[in-house]
């Protein structure tokens, strides 16, 4: 089986699947294990991009959860909380002179899952339990590059010969 097909079978089957966790056992958010998930091939597939992009996604949700959580603190209006959002989204770019972050829009999906987890749970970033947005999205972004990572070892494992190519389909825009 070529690999574009083993990867449609595996991503189809562990797309279901995930499914049916996030809305029974692991109750997170699946649009964000979603955009991990493509975060994951974003960077390049294999363990490398599951580190790089759990470090990523991470790092977006840090930086999302600490810039709500200062738009809090400054009284939490619209000037204020669009500032902190602007501050972070600056943040984030910056965050790219480390190297393990240097992909900005797998940070941007941290951030951007965070902020949707707020507004999807309603729950802010004040909330000091299992439920904080931030958690919630964190488990989200490592559950969904797990994912990635298992859809692709299965892809491969599918694949008709050794010698086929990588399961990762060619993506535009696609550095690793």
């Amino acid at each position: 089986m070529d690999s574009r097909t083993s990867l449609t079978l595996s991503i189809g089957a562990l797309g279901g699947l995930a499914v049916a966790l996030t809305a029974d056992v692991i109750t997170v958010p699946i649009w964000v294990v979603f955009l991990a998930w493509a975060s994951f091939f974003f960077v390049g597939g294999g363990i490398a991009g599951w580190v790089k992009s759990v470090a990523s996604n991470l790092a977006g949700v840090v930086i999302a959860a600490a810039s709500l959580y200062a738009a809090y603190l400054m009284g939490g209006g619209l000037l204020v909380t669009a500032v902190a959002v602007g501050v972070g989204s600056a943040v984030m770019v910056q965050a790219s002179w480390v190297p393990l972050l240097a992909t900005t829009p797998a940070v941007v999906i941290g951030f951007a899952s965070t902020v949707s987890t707020v507004a999807g749970r309603g729950h802010d970033v004040t909330v000091a339990t299992i439920s904080h947005p931030g958690l919630v999205a964190a488990v989200a972004c490592v559950l969904g590059a797990s994912f990635g990572l298992l859809s692709e070892y299965l892809a491969t494992v599918m694949a008709s010969s050794p010698d086929a190519s990588p399961a990762t389909p060619p993506i535009e825009g696609n550095t690793a």
